[in-house]
């Protein structure tokens, strides 16, 4: 294999004969602490990596996951199977393998090989779960270019053909490919860009494969084995058994009359306050696990949190009745009515599902929850601030990268150790990027009538995914937020194609999907750049992953759409079919808003929602002062760190992010990465990563548990503690005149 450059000593002229260092300076070691405490110093450039271990475990994984995933993700309860499963499952395998297989060498067309090259090692363990996380949705492989294609068949009811969606799911994701190949330079190889989610998977790693030395306490592998037990029992109550620990909203039990008491009160659909969770899934559920998020990006999420829940929502909804909020729920991702209903779409669509606009303006405008609209406008607001922010603080070392490449770069013991090992060059991901806008623009040409998209407007989304992948992945990289741009990506070509339904679709997967893709491949480079991992193997690995689950992804989705009668139509379903497709009504309904009836109602001149368009602006200016300040003052260090882009992710995802969600995540990550970290550092050091990833594996095998034992087979608990938060009232209006089933009606 050395002919892939996957193997050691690729590289000439870096010494390191013993493939260890010892001795290094401190200006070697990396300057983020976190990563310094973690993350291994040395490697050992002797491991095999590409064996027929490693093939086989990983593809198996990968199409495993990409099958199951693919499969629940139609039902109503919809399950995501994530990669740590099948890294915890494959060790005990490639340990049997090891034992089992034979260790003669065998030769084909010249190459030798063996199946079995010794003891299963880590670096093998590293390529199998970067291959298996192809196969779930952060991985790219619950691709959400599924949902479009589930849309245009279950929903438009488009005889699409086969290769057309072939070509939209590998396109998209192996575009995204192709930026992270081209932006390595800026967001893998500076020590600043240090990735925190990949340090729970270096921390569980080192705890499957490192022998530690006796010392007091447990070891990192008996730590990880007690509380994946422990997480694997306890989910049994909040997953099945007593459901209220997910929203555990005590206000609602001291005043169950009061509506305002309950929209203050209702961890799940209201404000959330004093409502809490002791769920690890609610907890981690849409920020992922506060553990691994540093303690700098807590408190900036933390501070748009608290301005947005406890300050500018009920001064818009109780002062000022912002938007007729009065009208609505106050926490809702519904669409509504002028009226206060549930808005029906089927009455404002024609036969060929474009907009009926007399219809339209006889039935009712499209109305949102007040909670609903202003998180829209927070998502104005982050975009350009992303783009600003990342503009002032990271510009300069941007363009001098951009200059100097990789010749001057400053670089840590961890990029030094990957020196010995042979490049991926260029032109490799550019022939990806290259064939993906090719093919993409080839579709645009031969099924027009079906992807509706024209050619300018895939170069259109092409364009957005290059200009915004840079500085998302820098907050990301930094921070471990991802600040989405989801919205802004439909309102442009809502407003450039508006009653395009398809194309609004389409130019989201190509100008936001594609860059999703692109930041999780950027995150398993750096993986495996804390891993000693030789860059060509990653290249392989995650290409090949790539192309196997985008493949099966399709194949499993097309084979339901074809053989499931009437899947995802709710009303010509059996009432107990389980094939109702929660997951892809949110993106029907969302292509209906933003395609079909367009922003330009909403937004434009004379919409209701026109002055959110005013964020835009806001999110430019506000990084201003910060930067100015942080030059006027250099000698106080805190002032970078007041990241407006992160502030107003405390604002993001809700909903389906309850404000419950979000304060759970806030204070257990203040607990582990501000006073465990500051007070019990050698704890932290040792088990704050592990701890992280026991919670989440123990849940994930109990919730797949729970649902083939007990849910699938439709054994549903009733009693009262499976009832969500007790607060009936949450939802109801408070403008007079509205009258709601279940809810008094205001004079």
């Amino acid at each position: 294999m050395a002919s892939t450059g996957c193997t050691a000593g690729a590289a000439e002229n870096h010494g390191a004969e013993t493939g260890k260092l010892n001795g290094r300076t401190e200006a070697e070691r990396c300057p983020v602490e976190e990563v310094a405490l973690v993350v291994p110093e040395t490697d050992d450039p002797s491991l095999p990596v590409m064996t027929f271990r490693t093939w086989f475990l990983g593809l198996t994984s990968c199409i495993i996951l990409i099958f199951l995933n693919t499969f629940f993700i139609y039902r109503t309860q919809p399950l995501t199977i994530s990669a740590i499963l099948m890294q915890i499952a494959v060790l005990p395998i490639g340990k049997f393998m090891a034992t089992a297989l034979p260790t003669r060498e065998y030769s084909l067309m010249g190459w030798k090989f063996t199946l079995n090259p010794g003891p299963f090692n880590i670096k093998e363990h590293v390529v199998i779960t970067v291959m298996a996380n192809c196969g779930v949705s952060i991985g790219g492989g619950d691709a959400y270019s599924i949902g479009a294609i589930t849309v245009m068949k279950a929903y438009y009811k488009q005889s699409l053909n086969f290769l057309c969606g072939l070509l939209i799911v590998l396109t998209t994701q192996l575009l995204g490919y192709g930026w992270a190949g081209i932006l390595r330079r800026y967001l893998v190889d500076p020590v600043e860009m240090w990735w925190p989610s990949n340090l729970a998977q270096v921390s569980l790693f080192r705890a499957l494969h490192e022998k530690e030395v006796k010392t007091k306490g447990m070891t990192r592998m008996q730590f990880f084995l007690v509380f994946l037990a422990a997480s694997f029992v306890y989910y049994a109550f909040p997953g099945y058994l007593f459901p209220i620990l997910t929203f555990f909203s005590w206000v609602c039990w001291v005043w169950p009359h009061s509506i305002t008491a309950q929209q203050i009160g209702s961890g799940y659909n209201g404000l959330g306050v004093g409502a809490f969770t002791l769920d690890w899934a609610g907890i981690s559920a849409y920020h992922g696990s506060p553990l691994v998020s540093p303690w700098f990006s807590i408190l900036n999420v933390g501070i748009g949190f608290i301005m947005f829940i406890y300050i500018i929502i009920p001064i818009c909804y109780w002062k000022f009745n912002t938007f007729d909020a009065r009208k609505f729920p106050i926490f809702s991702n519904k669409l509504f009515t002028a009226s206060g209903h549930k808005y029906d779409t089927t009455k404002i669509l024609t036969p060929q599902y474009t907009l009926n606009v007399s219809a339209y303006e006889s039935y009712s405008k499209l109305y949102l929850s007040p909670l609903f609209a202003l998180s829209i406008g927070s998502g104005f607001a982050r975009f350009t601030a992303t783009l600003t922010h990342v503009a002032l603080f990271h510009g300069s070392d941007i363009w001098k990268q951009s200059k100097s490449a990789m010749k001057n770069i400053k670089m840590d013991i961890h990029a030094k150790l990957m020196q010995r090992y042979k490049q991926v060059p260029e032109w490799w991901f550019l022939i990806l990027l290259i064939g993906s806008i090719a093919l993409s623009l080839l579709m645009s040409f031969v099924w027009k009538e079906d992807v509706q998209l024209r050619w300018w407007g895939m170069l259109f989304a092409f364009g957005l995914a290059f200009i915004v992948t840079l500085p998302i992945g820098v907050i990301q990289a930094t921070t471990n937020q991802q600040p989405g741009y989801d919205i802004i990506a439909q309102f442009i070509i809502g407003y450039v194609l508006p009653g395009k339904p398809i194309a609004n679709l389409l130019f989201k997967i190509y100008g936001r999907i594609s860059t999703i893709h692109a930041l999780s491949f950027l995150a398993d480079l750096k993986l495996g750049q804390y891993m000693k991992i030789p860059p060509r193997c990653m290249y392989i690995a995650q290409l090949v992953g790539t192309i196997v689950a985008g493949t099966v992804n399709l194949a499993v989705a097309w084979w339901m759409l074809d053989s499931i009668d009437n899947i995802c139509d709710v009303e010509a379903l059996h009432p107990e079919s389980p094939w109702t497709c929660p997951k892809f009504r949110v993106t029907f309904d969302a292509s209906v808003i933003w395609g079909l009836i367009g922003p330009a109602r909403l937004f434009g001149p004379g919409g209701l929602y026109r002055n959110l368009v005013w964020l835009f602006l806001i999110g430019a200016v506000l990084p201003v002062p910060v930067w100015i300040l942080s030059k006027i003052f250099p000698e106080k260090k805190w002032i970078p760190l007041i990241n407006i882009p992160v502030i107003s992710y405390g604002f993001a995802g809700m909903p389906p992010a309850t404000p419950t969600n979000i304060a759970s995540w806030l204070v257990t990550g203040t607990i582990f990465n501000y006073f465990v970290f500051k007070y019990r550092k050698g704890w932290w050091q040792k088990y704050n990563y592990v701890l992280s990833a026991a919670l989440d594996a123990g849940t994930a095998f109990m919730g797949v548990l729970l649902f083939f034992a007990l849910q699938n087979e439709g054994h549903i608990l009733k009693w009262w503690g499976t009832e969500l938060d007790h607060c009936p009232l949450a939802t109801c209006p408070t403008a007079p005149g509205i009258v709601v089933e279940g809810c008094p009606v205001f004079k």
